[in-house]
């Protein structure tokens, strides 16, 4: 079957199964849509036959222009209809979106953790010596078309093993990068024990104490009582701290995790504060 291009019915459109990739319905899925309803879909999106099924497809690349065409209220839409089997279409599907400017770290990670996997199956050698890693000349591939380190995207695909409401913590920047690779290590029953004191005392772990629990798991198991002592440790950036929901700053930045906003929040109170200064030195005159 060759490539072939042609306009689909939406409705005849199907998500890739578990892709990595959040659509989410914000500000920019808005002006997608206002821009596809003044324009129409200018770039097509890619899908391939969905197995078992008649002219129904399943999308590779473009799940957000399908649903900013259905808010649009377009019923069709212009596609690359292409012949790939399901490991070959998660490559494309990975690859295609590693370029958006914002990728969360769980898109990422997952991203990586379902290209390594479709590398597999195509034949890539896999560490069966070791638990839980991913395939090794498999990461060395995404490594290259990633231009990053293979070491780096081991590291992204550990994130899969956090538990989704940790791993929450890391996409709202709450967690950092490296602390979140070695909670990973903990069991799903201690991650939750964890999970429980983070949301109790408002606060989570550093770097030092992440490590420490990730030790303390693989030697002797983690008690609910151990975390609770050890997240109750004075740590100096947690000394006095000043809190804003971030649903309250949200409508200024829609699109930005908690450092983001935090930075935004701080250039703001540094603008007024010259602002005011600005003001008391006209006063004075």
């Amino acid at each position: 079957m060759k490539n072939t291009k042609k306009n689909i019915s939406i409705e005849k459109l199907h998500p890739f199964k578990d892709h990595p990739y959040k659509v989410q319905d914000n500000e920019e899925m808005e002006t997608l849509a206002e821009s596809i309803k003044v324009h129409g879909v200018v770039s097509p999106i890619i899908v391939r036959p969905l197995e078992n099924t008649t002219d129904e497809y399943e999308i590779i690349s473009g799940h957000r222009r399908v649903m900013a065409s259905r808010k649009a209220g377009i019923t069709e839409v212009p596609a690359l209809v292409v012949s790939l089997d399901r490991d070959a279409a998660a490559i494309v599907l990975v690859d295609s979106n590693l370029h958006r400017e914002h990728i969360l770290p769980s898109e990422k990670a997952f991203a990586y953790k379902m290209k390594a996997e479709a590398l597999a199956h195509k034949g890539y050698r896999t560490d069966l010596t070791s638990v839980q890693v991913a395939p090794r000349l498999a990461t060395e591939q995404i490594a290259e078309d990633a231009g990053t380190s293979k070491d780096t995207i081991k590291r992204y695909i550990r994130l899969t093993n956090l538990i989704p409401e940790i791993l929450q913590y890391v996409d709202d920047g709450r967690i950092s990068f490296t602390p979140a690779v070695e909670l990973s290590y903990l069991n799903e029953q201690e991650q939750y024990d964890l999970l429980e004191q983070m949301e109790l005392n408002d606060c989570t772990p550093s770097l030092s104490q992440a490590c420490r629990f990730k030790k303390m798991s693989q030697e002797q198991g983690l008690t609910p009582e151990v975390i609770a002592a050890v997240m109750s440790e004075e740590k100096a950036n947690q000394r006095e701290m000043f809190k804003v929901p971030m649903e309250r700053i949200r409508q200024y930045v829609p699109n930005a995790n908690a450092k983001q906003a935090e930075d935004f929040v701080l250039k703001a109170c540094e603008h007024y504060r010259k602002f005011l200064i600005r003001q008391r030195n006209r006063d004075e005159r």
